[in-house]
């Protein structure tokens, strides 16, 4: 397809040499009707030229390029004006724009897609133009990417999850693309830096932690490999919460992300679907189940392009938004006056992509979340189902079906996926149970993010079986064929082994065996002696019955005189649908995300899944994408990289870091290195006194903890350390204090808004930070930093600056991590528990490199045991600490609540289950030896290079690779 490449000027206008005029690429290739991908995209620029040619004079642009020859890298002129649109714009393609056809290009979104008004182009407004002049280019690699995929009817996996943590797209995007120092000159021109106008992108409010982003990070890597893929997700538009730092802690407010609207996205108007809730499920003669009634809403596709690095693979993230038929809203009722009632299904329908998971302690709350997740389930299988057919062309062949689609649920939130590919299978396509069981089983597959009870969802039965009646049919039969399953396996000699497995395995919870299995295990009758317990405390029993009065009365024995009390009834336990166990059971392969983790999964997790289905349990360890975790976010290290390695090539293969070893000891290597790490120093002081007001120096060493705020992750242990750090140095003399070496100690994280103990532990850590960092005495010593809303921007700004990393989970918690992998990455040294994929990490970068310390993750069981049993002794340094936060010196606030979880033997919210009290002392003692280190400086750089080193093996690439070859069995496609 060729496409002419114009200069648009206004007619009777001289031609212009430069093309300062507003310029154009009007594409006059096919245009492509249907929703089915990025595709659409191009009718609106078909538009817009009819307008342009109409009130522009057209004239051909004369120009030379130079080419690259991707092959043999020699150099061509190529004089021809008729060129390929896609060669124009494309990152390795024949050639690249200029920074004044760029220039043009923004000049023209200015004045032709304008969302400001016309008089100014101030950053905001310049921005949005950038923005949009590189969604043009992307656009054409997007359709281009999504033409072949249809054509060539490869395999493709589609990535399921509730969150996406992208970060700003801008410089990503034109890095990818290799536009870098064009844009950067373009703006120039146009009276702005790259630096200032990037700052004006609001991060995508899609997600929450390490979840979300290392969703991102596989998108990333899937179209830099040319992995056939697409990821599905919610468009929400609150997002989770911006988080507010006051006097009393943590404040949330709705974020404000999509107030000036997103301009990478594109709304697909004609790709929506039919969500459906409540309602009720009718059979009729032939057997055949249809789900009637009920609440109809319609999702709507939005489309954010992917580019890959150095590739024209451009794929997409598909967010659903939700909306209601404009039928729904009652026109009579609302001119009746009642406006509220008459708009009651609109706001119903929206309110479900408002927020990120949406507080769940109320009913509306469950309720909420669930329409959310079956929402992106429901909406996202049409869509997938849908494609499938049309590539099929007039003969769909189901059976196919699992060799051209794989579907993998992040966690348990797209647990739905199982159930609705089931019931669209078997109700809308006609096919048997068999035959829907084996393709669901063939294309799904499950990864397992945590350990931690509460995060493998359990939903009520009760609501789910309102909410979606026709989907508990189907788990109902699921859960029928998985006892079917123990039974065959386990046999019935022995009752009490089934029993347990049964417990144990079954989908539904606290519910009864079904009919066909009711007498498998035979209940003993139970005794008709009831014990009754009167106040003092003794045992009463209960007589059988006696004829009183030709009623039977039960007669009690006890102490004459007393009160006897009657027994409470006790509450039926709760029915529940086990998310997990689905997932299990309904995929072909389930992973976990670290080496220690995959075995905690199969030991203990799901032991008895694994002991019957051995052969899906695999282990995946996390990966994060070098693009955008180095090469953009650290330029200054990555300049070095390049020169001490000989090439960029590391970019792409990781592995090439590994050759810094052989130069940790070189003295001119070392002063770049430092020279590099204080210059991100630098911009992060920056930051902290526009967020914060304090003023910190960059000759201290940052010491940074930044994540998800919550228990198992210790940030608490953390800030005792701190407290004692403080005081320790409170009691020297002014000439023993100057020989510690200077902290600052940042924080960074979101408390879920319900979770009372992580916002305390926010509370906590900027009162000490109150005190400390106002002390006189202590000066730049140590100062203690709360980074308010934290966010994937931010941490682009700490990861390259910081130099000691808090990985000090509570060993066997940690599912794997991601940021550990970010901040080894860029040469910080990590201090941590042998947890998660700190294991792998320490491995690879060197024992000598990583400062280890507290409890393994076998012996936690054995501690917590020993702690109910009263024989834990604290260490007379952590009780030191309790005491010194309780004396006030931190302000008026009660810390009672937020200490007392670290004390007592047993009960909930106490006993000190993340064992902060045990591992307190070797972590102490652990951060002495940090102390050492960086007072050698010599040895902590070569620390420093050591472990950018030994991060070649935590590039997302090589966990998408793994994904590829040994779940989905898709293989890269590399576009013409």
């Amino acid at each position: 397809m060729a496409t002419w490449q114009y200069c648009v000027v206004p007619s009777g206008t001289e031609a212009v040499s430069s093309c300062n005029a507003v310029t154009r690429f009007v594409d006059f290739g096919r245009g492509r009707n249907g929703g089915g991908g990025a595709g659409g995209g191009r009718r609106g620029i078909k538009a817009d030229r009819l307008m342009l040619i109409r009130k522009w004079q057209v004239r051909p642009m004369k120009r030379s390029f130079s080419v690259r020859n991707v092959s043999s890298d020699q150099q061509r002129k190529v004089k021809d004006p008729i060129t390929q649109h896609e060669e124009s714009l494309g990152p390795c393609n024949h050639f690249l724009p200029d920074a004044s056809s760029i220039a043009s290009s923004i000049k023209h979104h200015a004045l032709f897609t304008p969302m400001f008004s016309p008089e100014k182009f101030e950053p905001p407004k310049a921005f949005f133009a950038t923005a949009q002049s590189i969604r043009d280019a992307l656009i054409i690699n997007w359709n281009a990417t999504y033409d072949y995929y249809e054509r060539s009817n490869v395999k493709q996996a589609y990535y399921l999850s509730m969150e996406f943590l992208q970060g700003r797209a801008l410089l990503n995007a034109i890095g990818n693309l290799g536009l870098t120092g064009a844009y950067a000159e373009a703006l120039s021109n146009l009276g702005h830096s790259l630096e200032k106008i990037a700052t004006q992108e609001p991060d995508a409010a899609l997600g929450n932690g390490g979840l979300g982003r290392l969703a991102s990070c596989f998108l990333d890597s899937l179209a830099t490999l040319n992995y056939p893929a697409w990821g599905y997700g919610l468009r929400y538009k609150y997002g989770l919460f911006k988080q507010r730092i006051t006097k009393d802690g943590q404040e949330e407010v709705a974020e404000d992300w999509l107030e000036m609207s997103n301009p990478w996205e594109i709304v697909r108007n004609d790709v929506t679907y039919p969500i459906k809730f409540y309602g009720k499920v009718l059979t009729d003669s032939d057997g055949k189940k249809h789900w009637i009634g009920g609440e109809d809403i319609k999702a709507v596709a939005y489309d954010v392009p992917i580019p890959g690095y150095e590739t024209k693979t451009t794929i997409s993230l598909r967010l659903w938004s939700t909306r209601a038929p404009s039928g729904e809203f009652d026109l009579s009722m609302f001119n009746s006056g009642k406006h509220s009632q008459a708009a009651e299904a609109l706001y119903n329908a929206e309110k479900i992509c408002y927020v990120l998971y949406p507080g769940d302690e109320s009913l509306e709350g469950k309720t909420l979340r669930l329409k959310q997740q079956y929402t992106l389930c429901s909406a996202s299988l049409q869509d997938i189902i849908a494609r499938f057919e049309r590539r099929s062309g007039t003969k769909v062949n189901w059976k196919e079906f699992p060799e051209k689609v794989a579907v993998q649920m992040n966690d348990t939130h797209p647990t739905l996926c199982i159930p609705e590919l089931m019931r669209i299978l078997i109700d809308v396509k006609g096919l048997s149970w068999k035959e829907a069981w084996n393709i669901t089983q063939g294309t799904t597959a499950y990864t397992n993010h945590t350990v931690l009870p509460e995060a493998l969802e359990k939903w009520s039965l009760e609501l789910m079986q309102k909410l979606l009646p026709r989907h508990v049919q189907i788990i109902e039969r699921i859960d029928e064929e998985l006892i079917r399953t123990i039974v065959s396996e386990y046999g019935t000699s022995d009752s009490n082994l089934l029993e347990k497995k049964l417990k144990q395995m079954r989908i539904l919870e606290n519910v009864e065996l079904p009919a066909a299995f009711s007498d498998l295990l035979v209940k003993p009758k139970a005794s008709p002696v009831a014990v009754f317990t009167d106040e003092l405390g003794e045992s009463e029993e209960e007589e059988e019955l006696e004829p009183v009065d030709g009623k039977s009365k039960s007669v009690k024995k006890g102490i004459q005189g007393k009160k006897k009390k009657i027994p409470e009834s006790v509450p039926e336990p709760p029915k529940l649908v086990r998310m997990a166990n689905l997932c299990v059971v309904g995929g072909h392969a389930v992973n976990g995300v670290a080496a220690i983790h995959s075995e905690i999964v199969k030991d203990e997790v799901f032991n008895d899944f694994f002991q019957l289905w051995p052969e899906k349990f695999q282990n995946k360890t996390n990966g994060v994408t070098p693009r955008r975790w180095i090469r953009f976010c650290n330029p200054d290290l990555s300049k070095i990289i390049t020169s001490w390695t000989g090439s960029e090539d590391w970019v792409l293969n990781t592995e090439k870091l590994s050759a810094l070893r052989q130069f940790a000891d070189n003295e001119d290597l070392q002063a770049q290195w430092r020279a590099a790490k204080r210059s991100n120093k630098l911009k992060v002081a920056s930051l902290i006194k526009e967020k914060t007001g304090y003023i910190v120096s960059s000759d201290s060493m940052f010491d940074i903890q930044v994540k998800r705020i919550h228990e198992y992750k210790r940030q608490l242990l953390n800030i005792l350390g701190i407290v004692y750090r403080y005081k320790m140095m409170k009691e020297m003399s002014a000439s023993e204090r100057k020989k510690s070496v200077p902290r600052v100690c940042i924080f960074g994280g979101k408390a879920f808004a319900t979770y009372v103990q992580a916002k305390r532990i926010v509370k906590f850590i900027t009162d000490v930070g109150a005190t400390v960092n106002n002390d006189p005495d202590i000066g730049d010593l140590l100062k203690v930093i709360f980074v308010p809303d934290y966010n994937v921007s931010v941490a682009e700004l700490l990861i390259p600056a910081s130099e000691l990393s808090q990985h000090i989970s509570t060993a066997g918690m940690e599912a794997s991590g991601t940021s550990n992998m970010k901040f080894a990455m860029n040469g910080c040294i990590l201090i941590g528990t042998l947890d998660g994929a700190n294991v792998e990490i320490r491995e690879e970068v060197g024992e000598d490199n990583f400062f280890l310390f507290g409890a393994r993750a076998n012996e936690i069981v054995g501690l917590r045991k020993e702690r109910a049993e009263g024989k834990f002794v604290p260490d007379p340094r952590f009780e030191e600490v309790k005491k010194f936060v309780r004396s006030g010196v931190f302000g008026s606030s009660s810390y009672d609540e937020l200490l007392g979880a670290l004390e007592g033997n047993e009960g909930f919210g106490r006993a000190d289950y993340f064992l902060v009290g045990k591992d307190f002392p070797s972590y102490i003692d652990c951060q002495a030896k940090v102390d050492e280190a960086y007072k050698d400086q010599k040895r902590w750089t070569r620390m420093s290079i050591m472990n950018t080193a030994g991060s070649y093996n935590f590039s997302s690439d090589r966990t998408i690779h793994e994904y590829a070859r040994e779940i989905w069995n898709i293989k890269p496609v590399e576009l013409p």
